[in-house]
């Protein structure tokens, strides 16, 4: 695989199944030429995996069925590139847009009875954005900034566009369309030329203030919405309360306060009450690390957590209803397993190689959409197993480009560390008998994991004959919260250990590598730990420090997250922050390091890496500054295509001259 197929990294949106035995899916990857990510919805036969491609837009995403079979629903930008949503025959037919949002669609869910929509929009504030014709963003009123939480990593000042929940119906595809109307001659001198009137559906906005809504979903019956309230202060106290807003009118109700100490991500209702994936933030709304997603059952006013807290992690997935109870995903050692919670307790679905990105059910058979070492999205049934975890039959080839490109399949490893700790991770090989020139990578979070799907970071790079070598050490999510919780306060100790200790157990394991031409990267934490380690440890030739996290005490004031994420991963005493600071130790820097940051990244402010360049160049240390322009902190996962290449331009440019292969 080299930089350019990432055009075949094709992604599986979660399925929508009808009851005739198809699914829908929309299936996105970049295009290069369009500098853009491109996609449709394709309907994919449950009997045998053939597919036919239904829709013809640009962005076609998020599909959903009515519960009756007969339209699906879908996201697509309208005329003025807001996405909006659309419907159309589930037996075929044109789209028509349903819903005009001025601030655009950021959610939607269909009402039980399949007429409505519950929708989660954006309210943009009078005289920001396009609110105003001609009105250029210098141009605007100044912004009043009273709490910590301003600004949002891909979306800007939180403030200027607010969540709402809203209701609409849906619009019937075989209507008459709208026409144009044509100038009349009785038009000139008119002060109101008549309006032209539009059928889509006017939708009801049911929430204001400062507050904001998010994850609208509808109550069994249909008489209400629920919705996760954001309260204003939401970046010093996580905590989220639950709350019911009816349809017709009404005050909204809460079903859950914050004295739950939960911070909310997901809900869904049956007739009985609400399921929830949610963590335990604790009385201080802001105890967040290593803290697993957990399934809650709220009843009435009695709340019950039905997965375990330190070994089930449901960060990654979806709530999906069935009869007997709802499944869900669990993050865990690489994979991403279905579980079925119920009566009867926990029990795990899948146990194979694969990492499922969402789930459907059709009768008693179970659809997911997965990622697997050899492509980045496909959909298969769930089979049984004969005593535990079953495992994914795959239905379809969207990976087949990129396997026709040539994708490596690394070996997997479960290392001892020097206090006699496991570590697990992978090690890609290039073509050849060596010696190979090692790359080390660092995967951001820190509570998160390098999983088995496809990655390109280490396939383009084995293509340049590097070997890389990737690890979970301490920090990381999907190995139990005792895991995650080894470096809190104590950031660059155990986890520098693990991913060295993993380093030498896989040179040693592996003779074809060349120890003594090692690079290292990482991002967002990894571009924290990669600073940390070239401080303290200098065998490396060459680093690239990306969207780092490389100064605790600038970020409380500039990230999107500084209110809460140093005050929990570093502490507040000045003296142990600064003793987990790689701005503390550049000095100690020696190797040759690029630099790698987005322009409008705000999670990791584009200021971490110019302070830190600046002290690199300063003292001598040979360093590049490489700044991308429009990006944000998402740019390896969702840039710009185009830029997306450059980047491995750069980064094979940059270990092409100090580790050549």
């Amino acid at each position: 695989m080299r930089a350019e197929h990432i055009e075949h990294l094709v992604e599986l949106s979660r399925p929508a199944v009808h009851p005739d035995g198809w699914a829908v899916v929309a299936a996105s990857r970049p295009d290069v030429d369009a500098n853009r990510t491109v996609g449709q919805l394709w309907r994919v036969s449950l009997a045998d995996g053939g597919r036919t491609r239904i829709t013809q837009g640009v962005s076609d995403s998020s599909p959903q069925l009515t519960p009756d079979g007969t339209r699906i629903l879908f996201v697509r930008a309208d005329a003025k590139g807001r996405p909006q949503v659309w419907v159309m025959p589930a037996d075929g037919g044109e789209p028509v847009q349903t819903t005009d949002a001025p601030g655009g669609v950021t959610g939607f869910r269909i009402s039980p009875d399949g007429a409505r929509l519950a929708l989660t929009v954006r309210e943009v504030e009078p005289g920001r954005g396009s609110t105003v014709e001609g009105l250029t963003p210098e141009a605007q009123s100044p912004r009043r900034i009273v709490d910590l939480h301003a600004q949002r990593n891909g979306v800007g000042y939180r403030i200027d566009a607010r969540s709402r929940v809203a209701v609409a119906d849906i619009l019937d595809p075989g209507l008459e369309p709208d026409y144009e109307r044509a100038p009349a001659p009785g038009d000139a001198g008119a002060e109101h030329p008549p309006t032209p009137t539009s059928r889509i559906p006017e939708a009801a906005t049911l929430t204001s203030g400062d507050v904001e809504h998010v994850g609208a979903v509808w109550s069994a019956d249909g008489t209400e919405v629920l919705a996760i309230r954001v309260d204003s202060d939401a970046r010093t106290d996580l905590r989220n309360p639950i709350v019911a807003i009816r349809v017709d009118g009404g005050e909204e109700r809460e079903l859950l306060g914050i004295d739950a100490n939960l911070s909310v991500a997901q809900i869904v209702a049956d007739a009985h009450g609400v399921w929830a994936i949610a963590q335990d933030v604790g009385e201080s709304g802001i105890d967040f690390v290593a803290r697993n997603a957990g399934l809650y059952r709220l009843v009435g006013s009695t709340l019950e957590r039905r997965t375990d807290e330190e070994t089930i992690d449901l960060a990654a997935g979806d709530l999906t209803l069935v009869d007997d109870g709802v499944l869900v995903q669990d993050t865990h050692r690489g994979r991403v397993h279905v579980l079925h919670v119920g009566v009867d307790g926990v029990t795990r679905l899948t146990g194979d190689a694969t990492e499922a990105t969402g789930v459907a059910v059709h009768g008693d058979r179970i659809v997911v959409t997965v990622q697997t070492p050899t492509s980045f999205g496909e959909l298969g049934l769930v089979e049984p197993g004969e005593d535990g975890p079953g495992g994914v039959r795959i239905l379809t080839d969207f990976g087949a480009a990129l396997q026709a490109a040539g994708v490596t399949v690394p070996t997997e490893h479960d290392l001892v560390a020097r206090d006699g700790s496991r570590v697990h991770g992978w090690v890609w090989l290039p073509e050849g008998e060596g010696p190979h020139p090692v790359l080390l990578n660092i995967h951001g979070g820190p509570f998160a994991q390098y999983g088995v799907h496809v990655f390109d970071e280490a396939q383009v790079a084995v293509d340049a004959g590097y070997a890389v070598v990737q690890c979970n050490p301490r920090g990381s999510a999907g190995y139990g919260r005792a895991h995650g919780l080894a470096i809190r306060q104590r950031m660059g100790t155990v986890d520098l250990h693990d991913v060295l200790d993993f380093l030498d157990g896989a040179l040693a394991a592996h003779p074809s590598l060349d120890g003594d031409r090692v690079g290292i990267m990482g991002g967002s934490y990894g571009g924290y730990l990669t600073a940390w380690t070239i401080a303290h440890e200098h065998r490396f030739r060459a680093a690239i420090v990306e969207r780092g996290f490389l100064d605790p005490e600038s970020f409380v004031g500039t990230s999107d997250i500084g209110s809460f994420f140093g005050d929990e991963y570093v502490g507040t005493d000045p003296e142990r922050v600064r003793a987990q600071s790689p701005m503390a130790v550049v000095s100690q820097v020696r190797t040759p390091t690029l630099v790698v940051h987005a322009e409008r990244d705000l999670r990791c402010p584009l200021e971490q890496a110019q302070r830190y360049f600046a002290a690199l160049h300063r003292q001598g240390t040979e360093a590049e500054l490489l700044v991308f322009p429009g990006e944000d902190h998402e740019l390896t996962r969702s840039g710009q295509p185009r830029h997306r290449i450059e980047r491995f331009a750069a980064v094979l440019d940059w270990f092409g001259r100090h580790i050549p292969a």
